[in-house]
């Protein structure tokens, strides 16, 4: 019986390290994801935020939940708006994501104050934790990577990521031509391999940095040149 008894514990270790294993590639596999589709991502929350609401006021309609609990959970819905401005742009030390943090612990501290002094199965309260806590605050964690390929020279906070790319260097190569600026097309370069950033998957991105960063010293070098010589113009 001993020899059953530990071989159940050892089954067991092995259980739980392959469910560890597997959690953990979903999740590597899922920032991947959201770091090459940040737009789709980004309007996919949107969509959860929604969703979130309408099972809040169907649960204050249908359920009669306490008014306190659902306010408080259609505040937080608002405030995961806010921090959808900046997104994949995420400031650890913002407002929002602060509140955000703060607001999440009340919400489980009123849902557990509420489903102590009222029965419900399991399988209720767990749906409620899951579509009205859960759901939302596990994207956003698993979206915080995203930020990174955000470069901090044409990334400013309040702007949107990707039309701030397009726009910034479009409008940088058009003002430039206008006033024969040579710092132009360094400009618009640097914003096209901020797109790409965001678009390349994380295998890809070690190679690019030091291409990038390779290009960027060699156009900076022509540059200072071109300045030293006033008559001179570089060649980008």
């Amino acid at each position: 019986m001993w020899f059953m008894y530990v071989l159940s514990w050892l089954s067991l270790f092995i259980q739980v390290a392959f469910i560890t294993l597997a959690v953990a590639a979903g999740l590597y596999y899922l920032a991947e994801l959201i770091e090459e589709y940040t737009v789709a991502t980004s309007r996919i929350i949107k969509y959860m935020i929604w969703f979130s609401t309408a099972v809040l006021i169907g649960l204050y309609v249908f359920e009669r939940f306490p008014s306190g609990m659902i306010g408080v959970g259609l505040f937080t819905n608002l405030v995961y708006f806010g921090l959808l401005q900046t997104f994949p742009f995420i400031m650890l030390t913002s407002p929002n994501f602060i509140l955000s943090c703060g607001l999440v612990v009340v919400n489980h501290y009123l849902a557990f104050q509420f489903f102590a002094e009222e029965y419900y199965p399991f399988s209720e309260v767990l749906a409620y934790f899951t579509f009205c806590l859960w759901i939302i605050p596990f994207a956003f964690f698993v979206s915080l990577s995203a930020g990174e390929n955000v470069l901090p020279s044409t990334m400013q906070p309040g702007d949107d990521v990707v039309s701030n790319y397009f726009t910034k260097g479009s409008v940088t190569v058009k003002l430039g031509a206008e006033r024969g600026q040579f710092r132009t097309g360094l400009d618009f370069q640097k914003n096209i391999y901020s797109i790409l950033f965001i678009s390349f998957p994380l295998r890809k991105k070690q190679w690019f940095l030091a291409e990038f960063y390779l290009r960027l010293k060699e156009k900076q070098n022509k540059i200072k040149m071109a300045s030293r010589q006033p008559g001179l113009q570089p060649v980008l």
